[in-house]
């Protein structure tokens, strides 16, 4: 079995301080994709690196204590990847890409676009910049029929079912119609589904909740935390989890388990 767990973090330090470490080894994943590390390579220190019995690679934004993905792995990766290759959004560190001899990951941290406009544009250009990356690297792994993951919090609610209360964001950031299209487009064109949803076809379940007006002790939240794969792999799903027993974050763990030898 493949266990692969994704969380937004919102600070690695932080999500320590509340038993994060203590988490990951009950949990039991076999890979952790971590988004919003938030933490600067001279700030990183080997306990926050390599709680045992993982491998930690961080990969920093040049701002500090901003942005940044991370991924603790029980076998070591045979290759590790970072950025798009566009200078704009690799300083900010939001892609790392994870390659193993049966499956790969790619472990994303997608621009919310809620701080202003001049965000959100730079949101859209995110995902036009990311559709481009994944092209080539899509259909090469379903070339080779490979297994492939795009796991994180990709900042989307697709779908009214993914947010509590819809109507009052059809028109903010994380919810406006180009995004969510963008994001059907890019599930329909290169034949990729979105594993938690192929699972609970009709389960009102979230991944995050804002800190006001006790969204999360209410459950009003919103689903932007994904693991997304090709049909034949999705179709290889198990059993998922998003836990919510322990507040690390603002956002909660996707785990997801495959029928897939490692």
């Amino acid at each position: 079995m493949l266990k692969i767990t994704s969380i937004n973090v919102n600070g690695i330090r932080s999500a320590f301080k509340k038993n994060f470490n203590n988490w990951l080894a009950t949990n039991n994943s076999d890979v952790i994709c971590l988004q919003e590390i938030r933490i600067s390579n001279n700030e990183i220190t080997n306990t926050l690196l390599n709680p045992i019995p993982f491998y930690g690679h961080f990969y920093s934004a040049e701002k500090r204590g901003y942005s940044g993905v991370g991924i603790y792995t029980k076998k070591e990766p045979n290759k590790i990847t970072n950025g798009l290759g566009v200078k704009e959004f690799d300083s900010e560190a939001r892609i790392m890409r994870a390659d193993w001899d049966s499956f790969s990951i790619i472990n994303a941290y997608f621009p919310s676009g809620s701080s202003g406009e001049h965000r959100q544009l730079a949101k859209m250009r995110f995902l036009n910049e990311f559709e481009l990356y994944i092209q080539d690297i899509i259909h090469d792994f379903q070339r080779n029929k490979k297994h492939f993951f795009i796991c994180g919090d990709l900042n989307i609610a697709h779908d009214k079912i993914d947010i509590k209360n819809w109507k009052n964001n059809i028109n903010k950031p994380g919810f406006l119609p180009e995004e969510r299209n963008w994001l059907t487009k890019i599930l329909k064109e290169y034949k990729l589904v979105d594993v938690f949803r192929k699972i609970n076809p009709t389960l009102e379940e979230y991944t995050w909740w804002s800190n006001r007006a006790n969204s999360r002790e209410r459950n009003i939240g919103w689903r932007i935390d994904y693991q997304i794969t090709t049909t034949e792999t999705a179709n290889l799903a198990k059993t998922h989890s998003i836990y919510r027993i322990d507040k690390f974050s603002d956002h909660a763990p996707l785990t997801i388990d495959y029928d897939i030898n490692v």
